[in-house]
């Protein structure tokens, strides 16, 4: 069975093939094009749209190639369906339907978040984790109970990856914010900012207003990069850490864009070793939005019988993790 998978949620486009066979799912390649907003904004959904439409038909061709692959042996289509920005996820969901009709094959509509999940634990072996999911448009402590992915804590505001671009383009770093935040840190020192933890949920719009105002006043940027990463991340990990008590999972699983900090990495690999767990984080290369994560859990969504006829397949703009019922995950993985 071979899925082509389509992520267009946000800023990127991406193709994506995964194959399954024999129970086993084999990640076969793919393409992406990211839309760069002009320096110092962010995000435009309809320019990020157009983009998406202008680079379709290219990252298709561009991932048959690098996957290996023929259009004409693909037994089902799979897109992300949501959560995103309405424009984008059109996109992606009109160019699925055309290529289902034209192949004749099923649709599958894919949540995002359970897309970095799922490729989160197949490229790492971890079975049933507790998950930092952490991207641009979400933050979320997860983890799998009766038949749904629970969210034990998340953000009352902004999602991290979000805070972050939002400080880069306050500072003047081209989007997307983050590596470059992580590369100026490290060469920085701490000061005191805003550490907000409301029970089990984070906030991070005070910190960045605070940050962004030390350094109009004169702060070294490094200093603030650093200070920044430090106090959102040791933010997450005690969130994390407070989650693992709870729920007595004994792996921890981070995902999502910023999953490719080191720091971040680091931190939670320190308190995991400290508690007696484990820590895994996603192959760097499917970190960030991608057409293989959804791919696979397109692949996972057809063998549980989640098919979708094309007057099911309208976009859901606010999709939560929480709302997805997974019955791909095993009678097993229930008694784990």
């Amino acid at each position: 069975m071979l899925c082509l998978g389509i992520e267009s949620t946000a800023h990127t486009f991406g193709v994506g093939f995964v194959r399954s066979r024999n129970g086993a799912y084999d990640i076969l390649g793919g393409h992406k094009e990211m839309y760069v907003p002009p320096k110092g904004s962010g995000i435009h959904p309809r320019e990020a749209a157009a983009h998406h439409a202008d680079v379709c038909d290219e990252v298709l061709q561009t991932a048959l190639a690098k996957a290996g692959v023929r259009l004409e042996d693909v037994n089902v289509i799979a897109f992300s369906q949501g959560p995103g920005l309405p424009p984008c996820l059109r996109v992606g969901a009109t160019f699925a339907r055309a290529l289902a009709a034209r192949l004749d094959v099923p649709l599958a509509g894919v949540n995002h978040c359970i897309a970095h999940i799922e490729v989160g634990k197949l490229t790492t072996g971890v079975r049933d984790p507790l998950i930092v999911y952490v991207s641009g448009g979400n933050t979320q402590i997860i983890a799998y109970a009766e038949g749904r992915y629970r969210i034990f804590g998340e953000t009352e505001d902004i999602a991290i990856g979000n805070a972050l671009d939002t400080f880069a383009r306050a500072a003047g770093l081209q989007e997307p914010g983050g590596p470059k935040i992580e590369a100026l840190a490290k060469n920085g020192h701490y000061v005191e900012l805003p550490y907000v933890v409301k029970g089990m949920d984070l906030s991070f719009t005070g910190l960045i207003t605070e940050a962004t105002k030390r350094l109009k006043r004169g702060a070294s940027l490094e200093d603030i990069c650093f200070s920044l990463q430090e106090t959102c991340f040791a933010m997450l990990t005690e969130v994390t850490e407070r989650a693992l008590a709870h729920t007595g999972k004994r792996d921890v699983l981070l995902t999502g864009g910023v999953a490719a900090n080191g720091r971040l990495a680091e931190m939670l690999d320190t308190m995991c070793r400290e508690r007696g767990a484990r820590s895994y984080v996603v192959d760097r290369t499917y970190a960030g939005d991608n057409g293989t994560m959804i791919a696979y859990a397109g692949l996972l969504a057809h063998e549980a019988g989640a098919l979708l006829m094309p007057q099911q397949s309208k976009i859901i703009q606010l999709w939560r993790t929480d709302d997805v019922e997974c019955g791909w995950l095993s009678t097993a993985q229930e008694q784990h």
